[in-house]
């Protein structure tokens, strides 16, 4: 398992700063390349399955030489339909290693999720606002890690 715990900082970063959110997406790329192997995933969909918990589903919209747009969700299926949640859409950047959330949801299913979400409405500024969707992903991130959930080629 690689949590951000075990990154040695190369300079002093505080949390909700530039530097620290910079931090936050570099420590998030690990992460996401350890869910994701050594590949860089083709446009399509992936579904990973573990025991013990729901199917994690991938969806990469774009991918480039440099960038990949994704979305990373669970479907929940309720009486009027499916729901995605948390439905993170985000951006990796080959180049600079890192990856951003970039949006979710309006609507969610999970408590936690809904308190996050108000969070980020009610945040102060653009900064803020990344760095609560980026926390949450990298949470998540080692949630799955610890799941054991991957996405093969």
């Amino acid at each position: 398992m690689q949590v951000d715990s075990y990154l040695v900082p190369e300079c002093i970063a505080r949390p909700r700063s530039f530097g620290g959110l910079m931090t936050l997406y570099e420590a998030n790329f690990i992460k996401l390349h350890t869910l994701l192997g050594k590949h860089r995933p083709a446009e399509g969909g992936y579904c990973s399955t573990v025991p013990g918990d729901c199917d994690l589903h991938l969806q990469v919209h774009e991918q480039t030489r440099y960038t990949c747009t994704f979305t990373l969700t669970y479907w929940f299926d309720e009486p009027h339909g499916a729901i995605a949640d948390p439905d993170l859409s985000g951006r990796i950047y080959y180049d600079a290693r890192m990856v951003e959330v970039r949006d979710w949801a309006a609507h969610h299913k999970h408590a936690g999720l809904i308190s996050l979400s108000d969070a980020v409405r009610s945040a102060a500024g653009p900064i803020e606002t990344r760095w609560t969707r980026n926390i949450m992903f990298s949470k998540w991130l080692d949630y799955l890690d610890e799941l054991g959930h991957g996405f093969q080629p």
